[in-house]
């Protein structure tokens, strides 16, 4: 028995499991809801952790160390997983010498992603088992778990956790770190390892055999468990999902399975034999129902429980007993509370002018995807990581001319360096006119504020080589690259409104440090305040979309005579002196609180 007891998230209880189990390398991109699982594995001595480039990358790497025989973690949210799918279903065929886990954190309800898949897809396709913890226990046992059983079948093991797992806390036992059982060190075996079709040829029915013992396997696990109760309804279930149906029934009978790919089949007849309702409670695809009805079990499911967002324990509960969701609804009278730049933030000018000049944005995945909300309204397309230059070229060269001058390109620096060098190699490679604008805040922002191999240091926060962003253009070959001050509006237009002219590739590379960064100075002007006597009531300033400015319904007549329903103010507690307002207020009546 664990004698240390603890309060846990399910990320930090995953970090705990890895560590436990003497995880050697492990690698990932940040991605909400999986970024604290590595920040947290950071925190103890012993593992080496990395923020890498993009999570191709960091599935490549925990390959590499667990062919080496180490026991190896990748981490990064469901759509990461798209990103590293390519090594990943040929990882499935070569197997490994030391264990390997892919933890791919699913985000029902789209909280912080641009979509909903039901990466329980991944695991069938892909041929390689799954677990699915339902709290932070689980969520450390199965990471232990996980490993055993990769080293057992030679397999890569998924983890998949939600949302609610992910960030929900609960108790978890602790206890003293395992030593792996393979020894690591190198050990040729290219037949194995070497994908060529010969050699792959040969291993594809390894994989077969593999799925059957696993199936096999599953009959046992004793994570797949029926809890009996009440035998008038019979609900299969996992992850959050059984906690929920747990809290609304728990009088039913459950078969909670652990293990989600491939199914006990044989335990689930056994278990809807013996009850007379059967029901599958799961979030987003009906991933265990289909498998359920193709057995030939009649069973409900999306029948009574939502296709999309996340499940609840009123929703399970009104599926299960047909009760109304009262509370959800009182629930959506609460009024909406969009997300938005933050005071100061360099984004907020860019967007400011891109929206002045109606340009064409491609966007890209990062907090600057705000810049899509009213009143910036500057950003067209945003699909996935890095595709924003993508879309662009493809815009121009289907446009011609039409699209000269009237379209950018836009992301940050750490999603440049994720998967965005490609898009810009083809536009110089294949002679696009296309201007693209790096937001280099020097940090992931939109995850908390991650490293990146721009910013000079490494998860631990040891000093590394520094990507030069400008160098790198020019290396693929861009001739013109320019850097400016978002903060300098006027500077801001003439650049982009001249380079987005030119017939032939370009950069401009916006540079400010975000607001929140933990090491670079912040804004320093000091907080700024509206003259009332000057203010025209214009709404200039409230187009920006800051929320140190607001506006106050007060009638009146300014000191140029002019009626006005009402007048900005701005809270000297929000504002970061970035003087934006005071840029694009025609007045001036806009100044420090010194009335300077």
């Amino acid at each position: 028995m664990n004698d240390r007891r603890t309060v846990l998230s399910g990320n930090e209880a995953i970090a705990r499991g890895a560590y436990e189990s003497g995880v050697k390398v492990a690698a990932a991109y940040p991605g909400t809801p999986s970024t604290e699982i590595l920040e947290s594995l950071g925190a103890y001595s012993g593992p080496h952790v990395e923020w890498s480039p993009n999570e191709k990358v960091a599935l490549e790497t925990a390959m590499g160390a667990a062919f080496g025989g180490a026991r190896a973690l990748a981490v990064m949210k469901h759509v990461g997983v798209n990103v590293a799918a390519d090594p990943l279903f040929t990882l499935s065929y070569t197997g490994l010498r030391g264990g390997l886990v892919l933890v791919t954190a699913d985000d029902p309800e789209m909280h912080s992603s641009q979509n909903e898949q039901d990466n329980r897809h991944y695991a069938r396709f892909a041929k390689v088992p799954m677990l699915e913890p339902s709290d932070s226990q689980e969520a450390k046992d199965y990471t232990q778990m996980a490993f055993e059983l990769s080293e057992r079948f030679d397999t890569p093991v998924m983890l998949r956790t939600t949302t609610r797992v992910s960030h929900s806390k609960s108790i978890v036992g602790e206890a003293e770190p395992a030593v792996p059982p393979v020894k690591p060190g190198l050990v040729k075996d290219p037949v194995k390892l070497v994908m060529l079709p010969a050699n792959a040829r040969k291993r594809h029915p390894v994989v077969e055999k593999r799925m059957e013992d696993l199936a096999r396997f599953a009959e046992t696990f004793p994570e797949n468990r029926a809890e009996w109760g009440d035998k008038k309804a019979g609900i299969i279930t996992s992850g959050i999902s059984y906690a929920y149906a747990k809290e609304v029934m728990p009088e039913a009978s459950f078969l909670k399975l652990g293990m989600v790919y491939p199914l006990p089949r044989e335990m689930i007849r056994s278990f809807a034999s013996q009850v007379e309702k059967l029901y599958v409670v799961e979030e987003l695809d009906p991933f265990i129902e289909e498998q359920v009805r193709a057995m030939g079990l009649a069973v409900e499911g999306k029948s009574a429980f939502p296709l999309m967002g996340e499940l609840n324990p009123l929703l399970v509960e009104k599926g299960l007993k047909n009760l109304p969701p009262a509370a959800r609804e009182a629930a959506a009278k609460l009024p909406a509370r969009p997300p938005i730049m933050c005071p100061g933030c360099p984004h907020r000018g860019i967007f400011s002018i891109l929206n002045k000049m109606k340009l064409f944005v491609t966007g890209d995945i990062g907090c600057y995807t705000l810049g899509f909300l009213p009143p910036l309204s500057a950003i067209d397309t945003c699909v996935c990581m890095g595709a924003s230059i993508g879309h662009a070229m493809g815009l121009d060269k289907a446009l011609g001319e039409e699209a000269l001058g009237k379209v950018v390109a836009v992301i940050g620096d750490s999603t440049f360096l994720h998967s965005g060098i490609t898009g810009l190699l083809n536009v110089v490679y294949n002679r696009g006119a296309v201007t693209v604008i790096i937001l280099d805040n020097h940090t992931t922002a939109m995850t908390g504020r991650q490293d990146h191999p721009g910013t000079g240091c490494t998860l631990r926060g040891e000093e590394t080589f520094e990507v030069d962003l400008t160098k790198l253009a020019k290396a693929l070959g861009v001739k013109h690259v320019k850097t400016i001050n978002p903060y300098d509006l006027a500077a801001v237009e003439r650049v982009i409104r001249r380079e987005a002219r030119r017939p032939e590739p370009s950069v401009i590379i916006s540079r400010a440090p975000c607001v929140l960064s933990r090491r670079e100075r912040k804004v320093s002007g000091k907080p700024l305040a509206v003259d009332p006597d000057l203010c025209a009531g214009c709404r200039s300033c409230l187009r920006l979309g800051c929320p140190a400015v607001a506006w106050v319904k007060e009638e009146g007549i300014n000191a140029m005579g002019k009626k006005r329903k009402g007048r900005a103010v701005i809270d000297e507690f929000l504002c970061n002196g970035c003087t934006l307002c005071a840029q694009v207020c025609k007045f001036g009546a806009i100044k420090g609180n010194d009335g300077k």
